[in-house]
């Protein structure tokens, strides 16, 4: 199958090349670094939302363009390029997912058009472990008063040491590791009995970890059906998966790109490093993986917005692949780098910190192969 881009979808992938290598290029991430944001941009993100990158999935109805997932990728994929920290993955990919696909009328109308003007930004919490575990859920919401009170803890929130709403994942009934009991709750950030610690991360992203004390939900703020969650918590995980695979997929590029450019000026033994035989092959095996995972997210976004029964299997196709790929190419970006890819003066560093955090986002490559297999009765 041929993917090919329509002219309003290549318009929004220049558009979003072009503001992220003049706006959020990486000398912007490594001032940001260096200022210790912590991930924290609000100026560039204002300036995101006058793009309409926050409503390229929002129904017209609330506001949106309702653009498409194959949209949406385009401008994933252009800020993995420059590593920009934004809301655009767990906000506009994820966020309005959630909405969409398990909100009511009442959700959507308050919460989406909030989200298209970016007003608001939003937060998955589902893990509360070190490994990605979606059934794992352990906190409870127990039902009281017209409404569920919510106990526990959820760690490595993507975007959760700014995030203004919270869907947080609790159990309703039965134990961790059921896949049944499962409900999703809307929890405003300013919630009594929220506790967010605030976390600085490897890739200078940041996240936080929640502790829910007594956390008081309205009947009106539960996301679809009542312990009924998990196809919901699933079909959201897998869009997040896509979207994070596009990211990837950015990165990977822009890190060959610059690999490629310092093995056709770096000279040794007098000779251009990149005429050795043996470094020509490695170069070769990473084009071919990059435009392997093009195909698998293409194919992945494509499913989404033609409404395909296989979006479940693209998803954990195009993570797993696009996990290996930055794997690999940020591997051999520091080491045919050599001694200058080890310092904090080159951006080879920072490739490989925030593919690291990104690969392990939803699910990294040994889990998505296991559900792949599981999901085809392997």
């Amino acid at each position: 199958m041929t993917f090919v881009l329509t002219e309003e979808q290549n318009m929004l992938k220049e558009a979003a090349q072009d503001f992220m290598s003049e706006q959020l290029s990486l000398t912007h991430f490594r001032k940001q670094r260096n200022a210790g944001a912590n991930g924290k941009d609000p100026e560039s993100w204002g300036a995101m939302a006058e793009m309409g990158w926050y409503g390229v999935l929002v129904p017209e109805e609330f506001g949106g363009s309702e653009f498409g997932y194959v949209g949406m990728g385009q401008v994933l994929e252009a800020q993995g390029r420059t590593l920009a920290s934004s809301p655009l993955l767990q906000t506009a990919m994820v966020g309005v997912s959630a909405l969409v696909l398990g909100g009511t009328e009442a959700q959507k109308s308050t919460v989406l058009p909030k989200i298209a003007e970016g007003k608001i930004t939003t937060a998955l919490a589902v893990d509360e472990h070190a490994h990605h575990a979606p059934a794992n859920v352990a906190m409870t919401a127990e039902a009281a008063g017209g409404g569920y009170t919510l106990t526990g803890k959820k760690v490595f929130v993507p975007n959760g040491h700014f995030a203004d709403l919270f869907i947080i994942a609790a159990r309703t009934s039965g134990s961790a590791g059921d896949t049944d009991g499962i409900t999703l709750f809307m929890v405003p950030r300013e919630t009594d009995g929220l506790t967010i610690s605030e976390l600085s991360t490897l890739d200078y992203h940041g996240a936080a970890n929640l502790e829910l004390n007594g956390v008081v939900v309205p009947a009106a703020d539960v996301l679809g059906e009542v312990g009924g969650g998990f196809a919901l918590l699933d079909a959201v995980l897998d869009r997040g998966r896509i979207g994070a695979a596009a990211e990837l997929l950015g990165l990977s590029v822009a890190a060959f790109e610059m690999t490629h450019e310092y093995l056709q000026t770096r000279k040794q033994f007098g000779q251009l490093i990149g005429s050795f035989q043996s470094l020509q092959h490695r170069a070769a095996i990473m084009f071919s993986e990059i435009e392997q995972t093009r195909s698998c997210v293409a194919g992945a976004l494509a499913a989404l917005d033609e409404g395909r029964d296989d979006v479940a299997q693209m998803a954990s196709l195009a993570k797993a692949k696009a996990s290996h790929l930055a794997h690999l190419v940020t591997n051999e970006t520091i080491q045919m780098h050599g001694g200058i890819g080890m310092t904090d003066e080159h951006d080879a560093g920072f490739f490989i910190k925030r593919a690291r955090v990104v690969e392990a986002m939803f699910g990294g490559e040994g889990f998505h192969k296991e559900r792949f297999a599981s999901l085809h009765g392997f």
